[in-house]
């Protein structure tokens, strides 16, 4: 359904799996249908997205030593590696399931693919004449025609991930197989990321490419008036300013002033979803930021309050990149990167992929109308997220912001912004 509002947030990701050079067989193709109606009890799904969100801010806090802007979506990166976690092993399962907080595997891919649903399938409760939040998942996979993947594999992501399989000529003709997918996944984001697979991320030593697109759109619920939009000073952390244009109007939103803070939440049309705004008090963004984990943004959120409140917002947009190899293997999955002990066996029978990188890239821009974002993540695997009157925020100094879903709580996108510029 083509919407009308412009906020656009895109997630994408891609795994892309490299096995080993010369193995040779027959692709097993799964003939399964993507099970519709999972038996998942609410709570295992309440389980996964509490996993989903630790992760969310483990990973945050592992990348916010970088000197600037950030964007990313855990989400992204948990899915795409959920889809890898699947043909993990023994030590390299276990760590994964530690780092990125997942639960067993008969648990955990029934669980995202209720949870994916879930995503889709949000009650909607529209006001005024806007559309609804939009998000639409798709799996894809593309597998080389000559090498043997173990059936149970196939099967497994075919019905949780609805991942259809496409046969692909990896040994002789990767550069036309990178170009399709790149085209593929520039079709699932109304061309937003392009060019998702760089020149030289596929060779012939490629197996298996799992992509995940994920498509949100949605406008704010109630929208600033560029009219109100004026230039105003934005403070940075090294003392100097910029001018920004600020987007300003008076609300009534859930609001928490806490030590050395204060947050509001705006939510988008249809109160679907919302963006968390968590606003650090004048010296002690660096404080504020390092104590954020899942439980205290929890919190946050348990304790804010329907309030009157005068608030202003800088709009912004920007893009981050980055690989999370580094990050992941030392938030304690190192296993699934090192070619002599990583055991991706449950995928070919073998001990013959390891995690070679980890790529994530992400863009955001916030105007009066709403949201737009794009993440993309690339697994790359070769062989071996009272009431106070007359109140005032101005968010005039370094923030960070958080999209959400707000039925099942699990979080889209996270990111700060220390200069609207």
């Amino acid at each position: 359904m083509k919407m009308l509002q412009r906020l656009l947030s895109l997630l994408v990701l891609a795994s892309v799996l490299l096995s080993a050079c010369g193995s040779s067989g027959t692709v097993t193709q799964s003939t399964r249908s993507r099970e519709r109606n999972p038996a998942v009890e609410e709570n295992t799904v309440a389980a996964l997205v509490d996993g989903n969100n630790t992760f969310a801010l483990d990973l945050y806090q592992s990348l916010r030593s970088q000197d600037e802007n950030l964007i990313l979506s855990p989400f992204s990166v948990s899915l795409a590696l959920a889809m890898t976690y699947a043909g993990a092993r023994g030590e390299t399962e276990a760590q994964m399931a530690q780092t990125l907080h997942f639960p067993a595997q008969d648990a955990l891919h029934p669980a995202f693919n209720a949870l994916d649903l879930k995503l889709e399938e949000s009650d909607i409760n529209l006001d005024k004449d806007q559309e609804p939040m939009q998000l639409n998942i798709a799996n894809a996979v593309w597998v080389e025609q000559t090498f043997s993947f173990l059936q149970e594999y196939l099967d497994l992501i075919a019905v949780n991930y609805g991942a259809g399989i496409h046969l692909s000529d990896f040994v002789n003709n990767f550069e036309p197989t990178r170009k399709e997918i790149n085209d593929w996944v520039s079709e699932k984001t109304e061309e937003k990321i392009n060019d998702l697979l760089p020149n030289g991320s596929l060779n012939d030593d490629t197996r298996m490419v799992l992509v995940n697109a994920i498509y949100f759109k949605a406008d704010w619920l109630d929208q600033f008036d560029a009219n109100d939009t004026y230039d105003n000073e934005f403070n940075l952390l090294d003392g100097s300013q910029v001018t920004v244009p600020m987007m300003g109007q008076d609300m009534y939103i859930p609001y928490v002033s806490g030590d050395g803070y204060q947050a509001v939440e705006l939510p988008y049309a249809g109160n679907s979803a919302a963006m968390d705004i968590i606003v650090p008090d004048a010296g002690r963004f660096e404080e504020i930021e390092s104590a954020l984990t899942s439980e205290v943004f929890e919190e946050m959120l348990a304790s804010m309050e329907q309030t009157p409140l005068i608030f202003r917002m800088p709009k912004f947009e920007f893009e981050s990149s980055f690989s999370l190899s580094d990050q992941l293997s030392n938030m304690g999955m190192p296993a699934a990167f090192d070619r002599n002990a990583a055991d991706f066996s449950g995928m070919t029978g073998k001990k013959d992929l390891f995690i070679s990188k980890v790529i994530h890239k992400a863009f955001v821009a916030v105007d009066e109308e709403g949201t737009e974002a794009a993440a993309a993540t690339a697994v790359v695997m070769e062989t071996a997220g009272a009431a106070i009157e007359n109140l005032v925020l101005v968010v005039d100094r370094p923030f960070i912001f958080i999209i959400r879903d707000l039925e099942s709580g699990q979080i889209l996108f996270i990111g700060r912004v220390l200069n609207p510029q």
